[in-house]
């Protein structure tokens, strides 16, 4: 198995962590079969309760491998567009799509470099945590491509169309404070603090209600697609299978009996 993606898992966290650091934990194609199939595995596990996604060493991912890049040009044209296509399709498509589509919570923990299918890869986490030494950039038409991972669903959806078309068109570098003004990120931490600070905001999610992450994903990713009337039948949906839940009663009843509530995560 690949080492080029770690998997830890502690009392319902699974932490992903993209392990080329001495790359920028730049995304190998190597990488991109690795991250998929940690991906589906963590997903799939039913001890899964919040997954964070993390780099190794002093990056979170500075894009795409710029070495590999390089050595495609040795291809005909239309071999480059054959290759680069179905790598996408075949890895990083479903990858973003199992992230996305996953019950559980997604926390990104962003520190240095974040561009490129990382900057994707970071808009597609339901919570993003940077460190002060973040910065950001789309990174891709510096290098005469056009985004990937999600990245042009994501990115407007979060700061309107024409602030993203700037960001991806001129592909400027912008820092964690900037990031965080614009809604990309959810908070800034001190940079030796950021993994104790998003494991500890992961497992605070681990403890929750799962049944309720889950609903919350799934109402917020289709609310774009939905008309107001289509909005509020799908919650009415969402609160009825909530409330048939063991959690729902635990809730309740730690509310009325002013405690914390103890979840099954059923």
């Amino acid at each position: 198995m690949s080492d080029t993606v770690l998997v830890h898992g502690d009392d319902g966290v699974v932490t992903l962590t993209l392990n080329r650091p001495a790359a920028l934990n730049a995304l190998s194609e190597e990488m991109m079969q690795a991250l998929h199939a940690a991906v589906k595995r963590v997903v799939a596990d039913p001890r899964t309760a919040a997954i964070v996604v993390r780099g190794a060493g002093e990056h979170f991912m500075a894009g795409g491998d710029i070495k590999d890049f390089h050595s495609r040009l040795a291809m005909t044209p239309d071999a480059r567009l054959a290759y680069f296509r179905s790598i996408i399709e075949q890895w990083i498509n479903p990858t973003m799509r199992a992230l996305r589509e996953s019950p559980h919570p997604v926390v990104g923990a962003v520190q240095g470099a974040c561009a490129g299918f990382g900057f994707s890869l970071m808009l597609g986490c339901d919570i993003t945590i940077a460190a002060e030494n973040a910065y950001f950039t789309t990174g891709y038409a510096l290098l005469g491509t056009s985004p990937d991972g999600g990245g042009t669903y994501f990115l407007p959806r979060l700061v309107g169309t024409k602030k993203a078309a700037e960001l991806m068109m001129l592909a400027d570098r912008f820092t964690a404070a900037e990031a965080l003004e614009l809604g990309l990120i959810n908070r800034i931490v001190p940079t030796d603090q950021l993994e104790t600070e998003s494991t500890q905001f992961a497992r605070r999610l681990a403890r929750g209600p799962r049944r309720v992450h889950a609903e919350v994903k799934r109402l917020l990713h289709n609310s774009h697609l939905a008309t107001l009337d289509m909005q509020l039948q799908a919650e009415a949906e969402a609160f009825g299978r909530c409330s048939a839940t063991a959690d729902f009663a635990e809730g309740v009843m730690a509310f009325v009996e002013k405690r914390q509530p103890s979840f099954r995560r059923e």
